[in-house]
């Protein structure tokens, strides 16, 4: 047997993602990637273990997204692979820089574990690297690396235990990637967008997540082009507390913010992609003409006037000195009050308040949240009819502060992804999960207890799968069927080690508010709805 002294490969590809700058992987250990998690460890890195290895997928999901970095999970191989399948589909559509490392059974015919790892990651949606050769292990891996964060498409990394024993020859030492600033906008593509955007009287401009490196340039923009500037929900808390930010523009717009983006006859769409919710199937920007700016070709709309390839911040910082120099003199179609009238918005207006005597409007929660946790926190949202309430009204103070698990639209995903956010930022972060998928994998919660993050966990619990409850009702059948029964979270969430109490009145829930000061375990709250009430519904 090799010493421990000897570079074996799994040593060499734990020491080739310290050198590449790695130090987190999330993983759950089997025989398919022990050795290497042991030695990632040994090596100085932080290794997260988690109960189930879906969950520590959507860890490194979490942990890419809010620490703008990339994200490594580790699992085995057959069942561990398969385990993790959903999370690794979300984290596709989420275009998470993301590296699933894993070992292929021994070649052996009868093996129980034996999987097609390749076609697990083609159903996925994911890329696939095999590992060949015991000498080739590092340099793969940074090549795989470097794919991974240009190209935002996560990969399955194989490693095959064939392998594991055999030893990997000597390496240059690795060196981090710096991918560097996106293309500049070429000359043609820039004097089109300015002859749209200057030739317009009520401008907009959308920012997605893509552009949240460069608020201040789009600021400065926003003032020569005389443009109030809104979001995508990716991108939500960019322009948070400018007189003329509209907030998220789409079906989570304000009355006043549809208003404005339905009268605009440009918008500048800035980083983001133009989804259905976004454009509200196309209707909202009917009337208006489309410059739109990313720095990947592939995620241009068809249907923009304009579109330019190029980092938004280079491209926003050509377009104003342009405009700067030629006197650009802004807009003026805008109406001179709709900084006061955006001011003057109470979001308590847009519903009817539904809290009943032991229950609470998930809308009326979300905005008492708002205005009692800390500021500078990290918001995760599972998925399910509840997530209505936090998107709208539970802000952020940038957009690296919030996640949700919606790119699939599978339910479960979000406490685990939540704990990857907390270990990325450190920072307060809060779960906001309805009842059925919080139960999925609420056992994670003692990965949480384990490493004392400072994690709130909200459970939206009206004792229902809400969707379903909605579809039924819509179709004018008894809804039953979808109420659950559950067990008590409060005690589950006891047992596992974490602070926990039931919030049933707004009394209930201003005292829970006291403890967010110092959330030093993690907290659950385990909120009463009424599934009767739709928070996605005008009420």
């Amino acid at each position: 047997m090799p010493s421990r002294t000897d570079v074996l490969v799994p040593r060499r590809l734990a020491a080739a993602l310290r050198e590449l700058g790695v130090d987190t992987v999330f993983g759950l250990m089997g025989d398919g990637n022990l050795h290497h998690l042991i030695d990632f460890d040994d090596l100085g890195g932080t290794v997260v273990t988690a109960v189930t290895e879906g969950a520590a997928v959507s860890m490194a999901d979490g942990y890419a997204r809010v620490g703008s970095r990339l994200g490594v999970a580790s699992v085995t191989h057959g069942p561990g692979a398969t385990n993790m399948l959903t999370a690794l589909v979300e984290a596709v559509r989420a275009r998470t820089p993301l590296i699933v490392l894993t070992g292929d059974t021994v070649s052996r015919p009868d093996h129980l574990q034996a999987l097609d790892l390749r076609a697990l990651a083609t159903v996925a949606g994911a890329g696939y690297h095999r590992v060949l050769r015991a000498e080739d292990v590092a340099g793969d891996l940074d090549a795989v690396v470097r794919r991974v964060l240009r190209s935002g498409t996560p990969v399955l990394f194989d490693v095959p235990v064939d392998l594991h024993g055999t030893e990997a020859a000597e390496a240059p030492i690795l060196r981090p990637v710096d991918l560097g600033a996106g293309p500049a906008p070429g000359a043609d593509d820039l004097d089109r967008a300015l002859g749209v955007l200057a030739s317009a009287r009520r401008p907009v401009i959308l920012a997605g997540r893509g552009a949240a490196g460069s608020r201040d340039e789009i600021l400065r923009l926003a003032a020569v082009l005389g443009a109030p500037v809104g979001t995508t929900l990716l991108g939500k808390g960019l322009f948070a507390g400018e007189p003329l930010d509209l907030g998220v523009i789409g079906t989570l717009s304000s009355e006043v913010t549809a208003r404005t983006v339905g009268d605009a006859d440009c918008v500048l769409v800035l980083g983001a992609g133009l989804n259905r919710y976004t454009t509200v199937d196309g209707s909202l920007f009917a009337g208006a003409a489309v410059v739109h700016v990313d720095h990947d070709a592939l995620r241009l709309s068809g249907a923009a006037a304009v579109g330019v390839v190029a980092d938004v911040g280079a491209a926003v910082l050509a377009m104003t000195e342009l405009l700067v120099e030629v006197e650009h003199p802004g807009s003026s179609g805008h109406p001179a009050d709709l900084a006061e009238r955006l001011a003057a918005h109470d979001p308590y207006d847009e519903f009817t308040d539904r809290s009943g005597v032991d229950t609470l409007d998930g809308r009326t929660v979300m905005l008492a949240l708002d205005a009692v946790l800390p500021r500078e926190r990290v918001v995760v949202t599972d998925t399910g009819r509840f997530v209505y309430a936090p998107w709208r009204y539970l802000g952020v103070a940038a957009p690296t502060d919030f996640v949700h698990t919606c790119n699939f639209a599978s339910i479960g995903l979000g406490l685990g992804t939540a704990i990857g956010a907390a270990v990325a930022s450190g920072r307060l972060t809060v779960a906001v999960v309805g009842d059925g998928g919080g139960l999925m994998n609420l056992l994670e919660l003692s990965t949480a207890v384990r490493l004392g993050l400072p994690l709130v966990v909200v459970v939206c619990n009206d004792g229902a799968y809400g969707m379903e409850y909605r579809h039924l009702v819509h179709a004018g059948l008894d809804p039953s069927p979808a109420r659950c029964a559950w067990p008590d979270f409060v005690e589950i969430g006891r047992a596992l080690g974490a602070d926990a109490i039931t919030v049933r009145t707004r009394e209930e829930l201003d005292r829970a508010g006291e403890l967010f000061a110092e959330v030093r375990r993690p907290l659950l709250l385990d909120v009463r709805c009424d599934p009767s009430v739709d928070v996605g519904e005008a009420s």
